[in-house]
């Protein structure tokens, strides 16, 4: 077979701590790159970019920041949507504020906020763990919920108390607003998760990565070799947090377009991009995007199936169909794979690499 390390050789310590230590994966990921770029929206419509390919990417994005905190650094979180709330807001206050100011420095910025909340909702980190954490980061996705939705400063008095990204362009070519074609917005959000998913690499790679892995592992023994464990654990919440922002932002302005509170509710978004997680794998950058595509295209192919094979089922029956099997995905992982898709990408990898020989 062709994927195989054989005559690979690394003649440095930086060769052999690459990010693609096997140029055929480097090989693969670029072409897959260059095939989203090029292919997708040449073969993609609008029903595709609105129903498939622009809330899988969003949501790999979120997936990717809550997979930091909870598969890097071992620290639940309840909270993604209020997070995510957070930065769509502020990017939107940023948006009129700084009505010349760059839309994409503007969304980037408005991840800071997120990345503050996150930190101030991490404090107890420090003092409390597992369920408890949980239950502290469940408090920040309704005080965030309450938040923006009694306060209309935030969403500057509208009677129908709902956000919408202005007409923002960039190089003549709209960015954000009602005008902005389908393909931008897929480029657009794309640019941002492969930006993210190559900064997180580099992260989990290095000291920080290291730092954080040994508090998920063992909290005490990280804090004896000398890792400071509320510093690691509150730069954590804040780069998941970050990431999270600018997802939200991205979610409302780009995929939604108009929404209010409504559309960062717990249901809608912090139990999805969990369950995205722990489907796709803790701890991988491929986990968060594979299972933002298996959670996002399990209903769609829950709906659309009766009618591919010519059956005939009510749609409120459909809608408990597609639920159903929801629950029974995430069962079936938790008991068959708990590491999830990621995990059998990766014996997929070993086993070919070793074929024809037993494994």
């Amino acid at each position: 077979m062709f994927y195989r390390e054989a005559g690979q050789f690394k003649t440095t310590y930086r060769a052999d701590q690459s990010v693609f230590p096997i140029a055929l994966d480097k090989i693969f990921i670029v072409a897959l790159i260059l095939f989203a770029y090029l292919v997708v929206p040449q073969i993609a419509n609008s029903y595709w970019y609105q129903v498939v390919l622009l809330p899988v990417v969003i949501f790999s994005l979120a997936a990717l920041g809550l997979n930091v905190l909870v598969g890097y650094a071992g620290q639940i979180s309840l909270g993604t949507g209020g997070f995510m709330a957070v930065g769509a807001y502020m990017s939107f206050k940023l948006l009129y504020w700084f009505p010349d100011m760059n839309a994409i420095f503007v969304i980037l910025l408005g991840g800071l906020f997120a990345a503050a909340a996150g930190v101030l909702f991490g404090l107890p980190s420090l003092r409390v763990k597992g369920f408890y954490l949980a239950v502290a980061t469940l408090a920040a996705q309704f005080f965030f919920e309450w938040l923006f939705s009694t306060e209309a400063w935030f969403y500057n008095y509208d009677t129908s108390s709902t956000i919408a990204g202005p007409p923002r362009s960039l190089f003549g070519i709209d960015i954000i607003g009602p005008k902005t074609a389908d393909e931008v917005k897929y480029f657009m959000s794309l640019t941002f998760l492969i930006v993210f998913c190559l900064i997180v690499k580099n992260l989990v790679r290095g000291r920080v990565g290291r730092s954080w892995m040994a508090i998920r592992d063992f909290d005490i023994a990280a804090e004896l070799i000398g890792i400071r464990p509320l510093r690691t654990k509150l730069l954590a919440f804040a780069v998941s947090s970050y990431i999270v922002g600018v997802a939200g932002a991205l979610y409302a302005f780009l995929w939604l377009e108009n929404t209010d509170t409504e559309g960062f509710d717990i249901l809608l978004l912090s139990f999805p991009i969990l369950f995205m997680i722990l489907i796709g794998g803790l701890g991988t950058i491929m986990g968060a995007i594979l299972g933002a595509i298996f959670i996002t295209l399990l209903p769609v192919l829950v709906d659309n199936l009766p009618q591919l094979i010519g059956l005939k089922i009510p749609s409120h029956h459909v809608t408990h169909i597609s639920r159903m099997s929801f629950g029974a995905a995430i069962i079936i992982f938790l008991i068959v794979e708990p590491l999830g898709l990621a995990r059998l990408w990766q014996i997929a990898k070993e086993k070919l690499r070793l074929w024809p020989f037993p494994y």
